[in-house]
């Protein structure tokens, strides 16, 4: 069994990849700044070490992590939403500070957990493959994830992939299914296009196996990067009606040109970037564009090369993650 080092490990993926790791008997060592996060991980056993990877690591806190077989770096800033300057402190300098911990620790194996949102472009983009030319980043968060990926892949004595997963969802995750909750509260969600957008999610257990095999994949994937979701592309407008159906929250759809959403949206970033700079925009550019397009990702490379395959539907995944979250 390996020693893996797991960045991020007080966030959704990251924390459900340390306990996945360490229930198959792997050595983990979860780095994460939440006290009360990383307390919940050494409760089962897991090694934590606090660490803010956007300031410099002091030398006595390497000598604490020691060698490592691999690294897995989840810790990012996420957001559609915020400052260049926070975006570039946590997924640039924090991939860099990361990249350095594997190089004192010895790893083989480096495994970045990047974004498919560095794809993302104001139209359909179906079965977007991994070496498709990418567009004009939409976002902070969109430029800085590709920047990370080149300092990722400019480090090849560490082995390193990027992994691109679509979507993540599942019990304890903050981001998907509760925003889309939140927004069907808020009022009538925008019915675009005649509500022919989709996208293709993948549940965390899907991930986390994916992880696995990119931790374990031969020297043939070094310098790859592979694409992970579930592969099942479904509509946004049956994802939401689902969600919101379980959840017992009435949704309202109302019909808009989507030219003229994605101006609004473009009105209230410029007017929130001048005037209310630390508050996110109720509609985004990036946000309009996942109810207007359609967006899925070719799976196949990640198939053929790490041996893996999604197995979770979106409404077994669905269902296990409102259960999990209801409790026995």
């Amino acid at each position: 069994m390996a020693r893996i080092i797991v960045s991020g490990a007080t966030g959704f993926l990251g924390g459900a990849l340390a306990r996945y790791l360490h229930a198959g008997g792997h050595s983990v060592i979860a780095l994460g700044r939440s006290r009360a996060a990383l307390g919940a991980l050494r409760s089962v056993r897991i090694r934590t070490v606090a660490l803010d990877l956007t300031q410099d690591i002091p030398s006595a806190v390497t000598d604490l992590i020691g060698a490592a077989d691999a690294m897995v770096h989840c810790a990012a800033l996420s957001s559609p939403w915020g400052a260049k300057a926070a975006f570039t402190a946590a997924n640039v300098h924090g991939t860099a500070t990361a990249l350095q911990l594997a190089t004192d620790a010895g790893v083989r194996r480096f495994v970045n957990i990047s974004s498919p949102t560095v794809y993302y472009a104001n139209r359909d983009q179906i079965g977007f493959a991994e070496d498709q030319v990418l567009p004009r980043p939409i976002n902070a968060y969109a430029e800085t994830k590709r920047e990370a990926e080149k300092l990722v892949l400019n480090n090849p004595q560490l082995g390193p992939i990027n992994l691109r997963p679509r979507g993540l969802y599942g019990a304890g995750e903050i981001t998907l299914l509760p925003r889309l909750l939140a927004a069907a509260r808020q009022g009538p969600l925008p019915l675009l296009r005649g509500g022919v957008a989709e996208i293709d999610l993948t549940h965390v257990s899907d991930a986390v196996r994916a992880i696995e095999a990119a931790v374990h994949a031969s020297a043939q994937c070094d310098g790859q990067t592979f694409n992970i979701s579930g592969g099942q592309p479904r509509r946004v407008v049956d994802i939401v009606n689902d969600v919101c159906r379980l959840s017992a929250v009435p949704v309202r759809w109302r019909s808009l040109p989507w030219r003229a959403a994605m101006a609004v949206a473009g009105l209230s970033e410029g007017f929130h970037a001048r005037f209310k700079p630390a508050t996110e925009p109720r509609l985004t550019c990036y946000k309009v564009g996942l109810f207007a397009f359609r967006q899925s990702l070719d799976i196949s490379k990640a198939e053929r090369c790490l041996g893996w395959r999604p197995l979770i539907d979106f409404d077994a995944g669905l269902d296990l993650t409102l259960s999990e979250r209801a409790g026995p």
